[in-house]
């Protein structure tokens, strides 16, 4: 059974920002090789990182939206920890992500709303 998954990746700032896509490809064909699909394939660029991760102060992210099974996600998964080029992964299914981002906007929307209602008091 395939899932919709959301895949970033971290990868080491000392390597070339034009071989990210290549790197990725690589890691990328495991999910290709076992019918899984690539919906969309996005590098961001160098971005400073919000605390140092193995003495970087910086990292190149990539974001990638794929549909895949949970086995070739998981092979996808370790074979990015393995790597000395990546600092960071994280992957999530897509239902899941999205309930996180509804959820967040509850927060955000009820945090706006008691102040609202603080600033109406005094």
């Amino acid at each position: 059974m395939t899932h919709q998954y959301e895949l970033m990746v971290i990868f080491n700032p000392e390597i070339d920002e034009r071989q990210v896509p290549t790197h990725l490809d690589k890691f990328l064909k495991v999910i290709t090789d076992a019918a899984g699909t690539l919906e969309k394939v996005d590098i961001w660029g160098r971005r400073r990182l919000a605390y140092e991760i193995q003495k970087k102060n910086e990292g190149i992210y990539a974001v990638v939206d794929f549909t895949a099974t949970s086995e070739s996600t998981q092979e996808l998964d370790r074979q990015l920890k393995l790597s000395e080029l990546v600092l960071r992964t994280k992957i999530l299914r897509a239902e899941e992500a999205i309930a996180q981002v509804a959820a967040e906007k509850e927060r955000s929307e009820a945090k706006a709303a008691r102040k609202a209602t603080a600033g109406a008091k005094a």
